[in-house]
């Protein structure tokens, strides 16, 4: 329960693996924790159930509890077949162990996503194109070449800042033209995965305006102000973080990441 209070999902093979017992062992364990309703089983792996939130303090919580908690949410707007778009940012990378949905493709310029837990029914793509370091993001023509030769029904992205006056806006040129390929190449919702960090906050390079949005999935910490202006515009979701991740360690912050 501990290292799930760290990470929010782990595989069945790294329990094991840490813990020094059988996998066998390990499902077993998994099985009681499911039945008392603390985690939900996905295929080879576990997550922490999202409970109300109580008895933590926000102000020493790590970051990284909120991150998960939107990328929950994001997930469960996943339906059975559809593809999908999500970009290199972490919070959206954190929703590929939750989503539930059956035969989905996801397509993502992020070298991470290749060891991310997954549905067995889902299916990865990746966009290929130059890696950029340290993000290990794929940009560049060839990724947006690919790109252009996909229609996604939904798509979910990260950024690194987002307010009304400037709309969606990221840090790194090459990664801001990715994500601009992806919003012009969905027929579906268009969802903005932002923690409280980017709200109304702007960096160098916009990628999308507010009109290229449909949601907007936030945390119940963001700048009410700065909500109520988006919320003006676009839908805003706003979650709590997920419960029983107290004393996180500071090596699951996320830092400047999307």
């Amino acid at each position: 329960m501990r290292l799930l209070e760290q990470t929010g999902s782990l595989k069945v093979s790294i329990l094991a693996k840490k813990l020094n017992t059988s996998q066998l062992t390990i499902r077993r364990d998994l099985d009681v924790l499911e039945k008392e309703k603390k985690i939900e089983r996905y295929h080879g792996g576990a997550v922490l159930t999202q409970q109300p939130m109580k008895n933590i303090n926000i102000f020493s919580s790590d970051l990284t509890l909120y991150k998960h908690a939107i990328a929950r949410k994001a997930a469960s707007f996943i339906e059975d077949g559809d593809t999908i778009f999500i970009n290199t940012s972490s919070t959206a990378l954190f929703m590929i162990p939750y989503i539930k949905a059956r035969q989905i493709t996801i397509i993502t310029n992020s070298v991470k996503a290749v060891s991310s837990n997954r549905h067995k029914e889902s299916e990865l793509v990746l966009t290929g194109g130059e890696i950029l370091m340290p993000k290990e993001a794929m940009v560049g023509d060839f990724t947006l070449n690919t790109l252009n030769k996909v229609m996604a029904s939904k798509c979910f992205l990260g950024c690194n800042g987002i307010t009304v006056e400037e709309g969606v806006t990221t840090a790194v040129l090459q990664e801001a033209t990715v994500n601009r390929q992806m919003l012009t190449r969905v027929t579906g919702k268009r969802f903005i995965l932002a923690d409280r960090t980017k709200i109304g906050r702007r960096l160098n390079f916009v990628y999308g305006s507010l009109s290229d949005i449909n949601c907007l999935i936030t945390d119940t910490e963001a700048d009410l102000s700065e909500v109520e202006k988006l919320k003006g515009v676009i839908e805003v979701v706003r979650v709590e973080p997920l419960s029983g991740f107290n004393n996180l360690r500071n090596e699951n912050a996320d830092g400047e990441l999307e």
